[in-house]
C-alpha cells in the first residue's frame, strides 16, 4: 500500500487503474486479461479447440480448428460474451467475437 500526504493509505491496485484509466489503457489492459483467462472462461472443451488471438476495441479474433466447431461457436457466441464479460466493467468488456477458421485447419 502507499500512501498519500496527510491521507490514508491506499491500495496500491486501485492506484495502477487510476493510472492506467488517466492514460486511456485501463480497457485495453482488461480486454487483454482474456488472453490468460481464456480456458477458465470458456472451459477446456472450448479452449482446446479455439484459441484468441487479439481484439480490436470491444471485438475479440478467435481462432478455431475445425469447419464445424466454427459454426458451434457461432451459435454459442451469447454465452461466450456473457462468460468473458462476468465480472469486468462494460467498458472493459466485449461486444462481439469474430471466429474464423485457423490458418492450419485451411490445409
Amino acid at each position: 500500500m502507499s500512501e498519500e500526504r496527510g491521507g490514508s493509505p491506499r491500495r496500491v491496485g486501485g492506484l495502477v487503474d487510476e493510472l492506467l484509466r488517466a492514460c486511456g489503457l485501463l480497457e485495453g489492459v482488461q480486454r487483454a486479461s482474456v488472453l490468460n483467462d481464456w480456458a477458465d472462461r470458456v472451459g477446456p472443451q472450448i479452449a482446446q479447440v479455439a484459441t484468441p488471438v487479439g481484439f480490436e476495441r470491444g471485438t475479440l479474433f478467435v481462432e478455431v480448428r475445425s469447419s464445424a466447431w466454427l459454426m458451434e461457436l457461432r451459435m454459442m457466441e451469447r454465452r461466450i460474451l456473457e462468460r468473458l464479460n462476468a465480472g469486468r466493467s462494460r467498458s472493459g468488456g466485449f461486444e462481439k467475437i469474430v471466429f474464423r477458421l485457423a490458418a492450419s485447419a485451411q490445409r
